[in-house]
């Protein structure tokens, strides 16, 4: 780990010396698409020795091994030229023949589509692919060492502008993935992937149930994510790669939201859907226009959790995180939250505490676990308390999936309607019909914990200037109410 850890440390201090490179978001992404080439030959290296026909998608100069892996080979201003001129531009217009090597080659076209090399200076590029070569991703050691380091670009990326929205801590992805428990030949799609945290967990856990080649196969074939961005992507088809998917097909460069609602068909059904979608964003102008009149906003997460619902087969299960103000929100959110009782059976939320995607925001989140195709009776809901002697989460202290023990052994079984639960001091049961009454109000509080008076002054500042801008906006609106109806 250490010494993986000051190769990373040393490629970061090599970069900040380049005048091209701007920010850790830009340092970042000049080091993941030398990091995809590196896997990728690495990973090629090892199937040539198990196939005999393997033939790679890229040109042979292309290769990592022709213009990189020789540390005395290209460097200074020959490089630079090299990597500006023929690598990158190859690469994004690469053609792909028929057959599986055109999926391959498919599959690097779409990551270095929106990529750019960041790097002025071929002489500092020499020296990070002289680091990068250190790393021996066809040793089991340094693949799993890697695999820490990957995490931890990712809690980089919290730090680095609007990135961190791609990132879920890995102790909710690895829970839902837990309590969804796909199977084999389910597919599992995330509309909104990210680098791919919820497949990656899916691929943990499918790969236990493995047992010969065709099950390989399948296991590919059912991991399926969109991600809109090409650094998260490039991230998602990396992480793949390190997982044991050769070929992440499945892993598609797009906007799943461009593609009018009424397009998506049967064949696009899936058996389990995981996902976290942006919230807190507004999408581009016209994305709205390819959803129903009664579903129209330009809120990203209620335009996914619209698709969601679609997207699902009879019997399918999805589990999606999303904010606080989905429980509670109007309009377009009270229409989706009547939907997903009437056509799905939302049968528990996980109430998270604060700081679980701290640092990039603090906003209270949800897991809302649904399955489509019945009613929903009864919703349960859980309140996940902080672990004993702790108050909040943080970069260095994140959330741990062993906390979830609590809500597996509490959980019992759908197929039975859930007759094991009972409630508990963090868990309570809302009768359906309750929440319709109330327009469709998610946001319940736990009976069983008595109000906490809060007596942070800050906090209690804020809260007052919320509440006397919540007063002013409704002043507003009851003047300009008062004024139409006095100009009629």
């Amino acid at each position: 780990m250490s010494n993986i850890s000051g190769i990373i440390k040393s490629i970061q201090d090599i970069m900040r010396k380049d005048a091209g490179v701007d920010g850790d978001a830009q340092r970042i992404g000049q080091m993941v698409w030398m990091f995809f080439l590196k896997i990728y030959d690495d990973r090629e290296a090892e199937l040539e020795l198990v196939e005999d026909d393997y033939k790679s998608p890229l040109p042979e100069h292309l290769r990592w091994r022709s213009w990189a892996a020789n540390k005395e080979g290209l460097t200074g201003e020959r490089l630079a030229e090299f990597v500006n001129l023929q690598l990158f531009p190859k690469l994004k217009t690469l053609v792909p023949p028929p057959g599986d090597l055109g999926h391959k080659a498919s599959v690097v076209r779409d990551v270095f589509e929106d990529a750019n090399n960041f790097m002025k200076n071929g002489t500092l590029i020499r020296q990070v692919i002289n680091k990068i070569n250190e790393i021996d991703f066809n040793s089991r050691e340094d693949r799993h060492t890697f695999g820490a380091i990957y995490e931890q670009i990712l809690k980089d990326l919290q730090s680095a502008g609007n990135a961190g929205e791609f990132y879920t801590p890995r102790a909710v992805t690895k829970f839902i993935i837990d309590r969804l428990s796909p199977k084999l030949n389910e597919i599992v799609f995330d509309p909104a992937c990210g680098t791919g945290g919820f497949l990656s967990c899916t691929i943990e856990h499918k790969r236990k149930l493995v047992r010969s080649a065709v099950e390989e196969e399948t296991l590919r074939r059912t991991i399926r994510g969109v991600e809109k961005k090409a650094l998260p992507h490039m991230l998602c088809v990396t992480n793949m790669i390190l997982n044991g998917i050769d070929t992440p097909s499945g892993i598609k460069h797009g906007n799943t939201l461009s593609k009018p609602y009424r397009d998506y068909g049967d064949k696009d059904r899936v058996h389990v859907i995981a996902t976290n979608p942006p919230f807190g964003g507004m999408e581009e102008d016209g994305i709205e226009n390819n959803f129903p009149t009664h579903l129209r906003t330009r809120e990203t997460a209620d335009l996914f959790m619209a698709l969601i619902i679609k997207l699902l087969r009879a019997q399918g299960r999805a589990v999606v995180v999303l904010p606080d103000g989905f429980l509670f929100g109007e309009g377009t959110k009270s229409t989706l939250k009547r939907q997903l009782l009437e056509e799905c059976n939302l049968h528990t939320i996980v109430r998270l505490p604060n700081g679980v995607f701290a640092p990039y925001t603090g906003i209270k989140t949800n897991i809302l676990f649904f399955t489509k195709g019945v009613p929903t009776k009864d919703i349960w809901f859980y309140e996940h308390p902080y672990p004993e002697g702790v108050n909040s989460y943080s970069k260095t202290r994140p959330m741990q999936f062993e906390e979830f023990q609590a809500e597996q052994d509490w959980w019992g079984n759908e197929a039975d309607g859930f007759k094991a639960r009972k409630p508990t001091s963090q868990a309570w049961r809302v009768g359906a019909n309750e929440i319709a009454a109330n327009g469709y109000n998610l946001d319940r509080k736990n009976p069983y914990q008595a109000a906490t008076v809060e007596h942070d002054t800050e906090k209690l500042l804020l809260a007052y200037g919320e509440t006397r801008d919540a007063i002013q906006s409704l002043r507003d609106e009851l003047r300009a109410t008062l004024s139409a109806a006095l100009s009629r």
